[in-house]
């Protein structure tokens, strides 16, 4: 922000020496940052180049990945669709518990109890990828595999609820993998939606439960419509951090290079971040190089995510310009 900028905001013409020590120190702080990510941006690039320039466009969607001492063949084909499918399938599920907590925060609870949840919200945002891997495999599989085999039993007719025949297990699967990715993006999403939701004018509100409507016609004739934007840009932010999640992904899903085109309980799937992984430390020259080149993939698509989500926000949310 400029100085000129500052000053308006602090509604004066002159900026003591804290002041300016204070923009001095968050500019640095902002640049620096900025510069960071170019600098990562540049070394995935220097890194990835020769992988991509010997492998082609096929690296992006074809399904083989072979490494040889006489040849290199490296395509993340699969593994990029396993990391969009299952993302989308933690969104989807996150979404309802996000916009549920955060009208509950907002709209329901007493103060006290408010503030304890959204403490609460904000510590389940704070936890390590591994804890919540490791939960995942030891606590939440066996039910949700218990999930899996009632949603394959009664409808199983679905393809997306099919299993290949000779399948007997599924306990480790996109659906489950989508689960344990939707609670760690539920806090990210609820805390942008608990902000939208808490610029709600509470009088007008009021005044239409007054008037004899619902809870549920105020949220979803006027709650729900106004603060679709900044919803939006929340989900949109938990899909970028779902698309780059690698330990708890690859805790819970068997990788594989064949493609689960719509059945999520398949037993197997992949994530391009939890192929780097799982690659990484027996890798050689050539396909460190892919490697890196798909975490460039990774990497270009998350950030685009990132920088879509935080435009959407903003718009939503005029008073923080």
């Amino acid at each position: 922000m400029p100085k000129e900028a500052v000053r308006r905001k602090l509604g004066t013409g002159v900026l003591n020496r804290g002041d300016r020590l204070f923009f001095g120190i968050t500019s640095a702080a902002s640049y620096f940052a900025f510069i960071l990510v170019a600098l990562i941006l540049v070394f995935l690039i220097a890194q990835a180049f020769p992988a991509l320039k010997d492998q082609g466009l096929a690296f992006v969607y074809g399904s083989t990945w072979e490494v040889t001492p006489e040849k290199a063949v490296m395509q993340i084909g699969p593994m990029l669709y396993g990391s969009v499918l299952i993302a989308l399938l933690g969104v989807l599920l996150a979404t309802p518990m996000a916009i549920a907590t955060a009208y509950l925060i907002v709209f329901i609870l007493p103060k006290s109890p408010a503030k304890l949840a959204t403490n609460l919200i904000d510590l389940l945002a704070a936890l390590p990828s591994v804890i919540i891997g490791l939960w995942g495999v030891l606590v939440f599989t066996p039910i949700a595999q218990g999930w899996a085999d009632f949603l394959h039993k009664n409808f199983g007719w679905i393809p997306l609820f099919a299993t290949d025949k000779g399948t007997t297990s599924l306990n480790s699967s996109p659906f489950i993998a989508g689960w344990i990715v939707a609670v760690m993006i539920v806090p990210i999403i609820t805390s942008v939606t608990r902000e939208i939701f808490s610029q709600f004018d509470r009088e007008l509100i009021n005044g239409a439960l007054a008037l004899g409507a619902t809870r549920w016609t105020v949220f979803r004739r006027v709650i729900l419509p106004t603060a679709s934007g900044g919803i939006t840009g929340g989900v949109l932010l938990g899909l970028g951090r779902a698309i780059g999640e690698t330990v708890a992904i690859y805790y819970v899903l068997q990788l594989s290079m064949k493609i689960n085109l719509f059945q999520i309980l398949e037993p197997r799937g992949g994530a391009i971040a939890s192929w780097i992984l799982s690659r990484f430390g027996e890798a050689t020259e050539d396909e460190f190089h892919g490697l890196m080149a798909a975490g460039l993939v990774i990497f270009i698509t998350t950030l685009v995510i990132n920088l879509i989500a935080n435009i959407i926000v903003n718009k939503a949310q005029p008073w923080r310009k």
